[in-house]
């Protein structure tokens, strides 16, 4: 309508152009411009009502075509306002709640997933993922500025902090999501069986019963796999390759691989158990990545002491089973290989510093005293990292620090070992595989040369880059494998009665006086260090308790709780200890004394943390019930560390924790 006008103007300008170059011309110029003028007065005086009803009934139409279209949208579509509150919804979101119009509670009344603090606070979509009704949806909630309209209209008046509405879509998954979980079960998952004790368990049958033994366990492996649609094929005499999708993985993680029960049931007159280690791989983005998942969850089996499946899904690792004791093997083949090779490390090294982990204790001093024996035996310096603040080990390091025949400079603190470690140095840590739990990490990023030698069941932490590692679930101490080590790593070296009296301690304070976890080559550790002149009166004296540390354990058992009728739960009154988390083992021991009982828990609140001691005898994993918590140890002696709760926040999860695994069958 307004282009006419524009057109006017410049033929105006032209036509005063024409009267400067011919008067006459000019003339007859303004004679057309003003017939055209009149013209176009005539033309907008008669169709501007018409344009302007044809624009207004097209808008009314748009707005009624808008309307419909929202209104049959086949997504599901409505209006919140600023507290929530439905103001209107499409057809399909109606069907899909089975509302009417009329319908104006707050959305959570809907999908009580949606509370008030989901909604978004900005302009940036908020989506959920939410059931109902059997079906997946992804809920887009947008928040929608009214300001604009406001301004346009004097009908009604908005605070500008409510001048917005909240738009929400409801996309249906439903279908999407079962593609998924379809394609997710059909990926193919790799496992390994082993056979832990396959020599000691043909060692205790005649030899014409051999082959039906292993028959009934191939059967039983080939049974199961089989019933869960999978493949099986023996890859030697003890080892079993499996293939099974991820639908039937996940059915075996339901039934904690009750394959490990079953093939315990085969007896043909042997006297030990046959027990299975089974390592799962799965997830990965190609068969050779998952192939190393299942061959680093069999080692993660065998490395926690057997009897027991691991699946390892990307970064995500699950334990199942690990009920029964490890077997103690009888043959020293692999300490003797051991203490060779440890040999070759140190000789080929300037110094060797020892570390063991936080807190130290008894087991991690003597076991460190041990190996720097072996080191000043090949004529290498040796260092210690301890924590000289433990008051454990106090008496121990007094007996050193008074003789004159050992160095000023044995013990080191975090500081000093940081700056006597060089690039021809060999860190040795002692009595723990976790680099989180170490007297010093950064030394294990630092050191070129590291080894490791622990008695304690590996987890999913573990210090990665070792050149030699030790691990030994079934040894009762570290000490116990430090002993066995010396007695192959040189010709004549011999422990000096101070050092072989710390060995011996910690093998005592670990097996709690020889009751838990001894076997035959622990008995053989204690004789060899009582040859080396180890004083049983000697150590008694030096680990007894002072009155308070007595009292304290005695009001610990005093106010245990039984949990269930067989646990065991008590808090240690710290107080004024000296070493409250050694009392808090011992009390741990001792409710272990009381009829039915089968694990004991003894929390102590220690620099800021609680400490948990776990102990049982032989019916329950403490291990397993520590490692959710965190920590680790062994199948009957374990312990975690818990930062940032108080002593009835760390009981009552605890408690939570083994209400949880007793659901899951995973205590039974």
């Amino acid at each position: 309508m307004e282009w006419p006008i524009f057109l006017a103007i410049l033929l105006v300008i032209m036509n005063v152009a024409v009267y400067f170059i011919d008067v006459r011309a000019g003339l007859v110029v303004s004679a057309f411009v003003g017939a055209y003028l009149l013209l176009i007065m005539l033309l907008s005086l008669l169709y501007r009502p018409l344009v302007m009803k044809e624009m207004i009934s097209f808008a009314s139409e748009y707005g009624q075509v808008q309307r419909r279209m929202l209104e049959n949208f086949a997504i599901p579509y409505g209006l919140l306002d600023v507290d929530g509150r439905v103001v209107w919804m499409n057809h399909e979101m109606r069907s899909v709640f089975d509302k009417n119009q009329r319908f104006q509670k707050h959305v959570s009344e809907l999908l009580p997933e949606l509370t008030e603090g989901k909604l978004p606070v900005d302009e940036v979509p908020a989506n959920y993922m939410i059931s109902y009704k059997e079906k997946d949806y992804r809920v887009e909630i947008t928040r929608i500025p009214i300001d604009e309209w406001q301004a346009t209209t004097d009908l009604i008046t908005v605070p500008v902090e409510q001048s917005y509405l909240y738009a929400i879509y409801m996309f249906d998954t439903t279908e999407l999501n079962q593609y998924i979980r379809e394609n997710e079960e059909q990926k193919l998952a790799i496992g390994l069986i082993y056979i832990d004790n396959y020599e000691e368990v043909l060692e205790s049958i005649d030899d014409v019963r051999c082959s039906l033994l292993l028959a009934l366990v191939d059967r039983k492996i080939d049974k199961y796999v089989s019933n869960h649609h999978g493949i099986m094929k023996k890859l030697e005499k003890d080892k079993y390759f499996i293939v099974i999708k991820q639908k039937y993985l996940n059915a075996m993680m339901t039934s904690r691989f009750s394959l490990l029960e079953e093939v315990k049931t085969v007896n043909i007159g042997n006297d030990m158990k046959v027990t299975l280690s089974i390592g799962i791989g799965s997830g990965g983005t190609s068969y050779p990545q998952t192939h190393e998942f299942a061959h680093a969850a069999i080692e993660l089996a065998l490395g926690r002491g057997g009897d027991q499946a691991v699946v390892k899904e990307n970064s995500t690792i699950s334990y199942f089973g690990g009920k029964s004791l490890q077997m103690e093997k009888s043959t020293r083949v692999k300490a003797r290989v051991k203490a060779q090779a440890l040999k070759e490390f140190m000789v080929a090294r300037d110094e060797v510093i020892v570390m063991g982990h936080k807190v130290t204790d008894i087991d991690t001093f003597g076991a460190a005293i041990g190996i720097y024996r072996a080191a000043r035996s090949i004529g290498r310096r040796a260092y210690i990292l301890v924590d000289t603040s433990s008051n454990s080990i106090k008496p121990y390091l007094n007996m050193f620090r008074e003789n004159k025949d050992y160095e000023p400079d044995m013990f080191v603190n975090e500081q000093e070992a940081k700056s006597l470690l060089r690039a021809n140095s060999a860190l040795v840590v002692v009595d723990t595989n976790r680099p989180g739990n170490t007297e010093c990490p950064e030394l294990l990023e630092m050191a070129k040369t590291i080894v490791v030698l622990d008695h304690h069941r590996q987890s999913s932490e573990i210090i990665a880059n070792a050149s030699l590692s030790y691990i030994e679930p079934y040894a009762s101490s570290a000490c116990e494998m430090v002993a066995e080590i010396l007695q192959y790593f040189n010709d004549g070296i011999k422990l000096t009665s101070i050092e072989a009296d710390c060995v011996y301690a910690g093998i005592i304070v670990d097996t709690n006086n020889f009751v838990a976890k001894t076997g035959v080559r622990t008995f053989e550790a204690a004789a060899y260090l009582r040859r080396c002149g180890a004083d049983v009166t000697r150590v008694r004296k030096i680990m007894r308790n002072d009155i308070e540390s007595y009292k304290a354990r005695a009001e610990a058992v005093r106010g245990a709780e039984l949990f269930h009728d067989c646990f065991a739960i008590s808090s240690l009154p710290s107080g004024h200890l000296e070493s409250p988390t050694i009392v808090g083992a011992q009390a741990a021991n001792e409710l272990l004394n009381m009829i039915g009982v089968k694990a004991s828990f003894v929390l102590v609140d220690y620099h800021e943390q609680i400490y948990i001691s776990a102990r049982s005898i032989d019916e329950i994993n403490v291990q397993i019930i520590m490692e959710r918590l965190g920590g680790g140890g062994h199948l009957n002696i374990a312990g975690a560390q818990l930062k940032g709760v108080t002593m009835e926040e760390a009981i009552r999860q605890l408690k939570d924790t083994i209400d949880a695994m007793m659901q899951e069958g995973a205590l039974s």
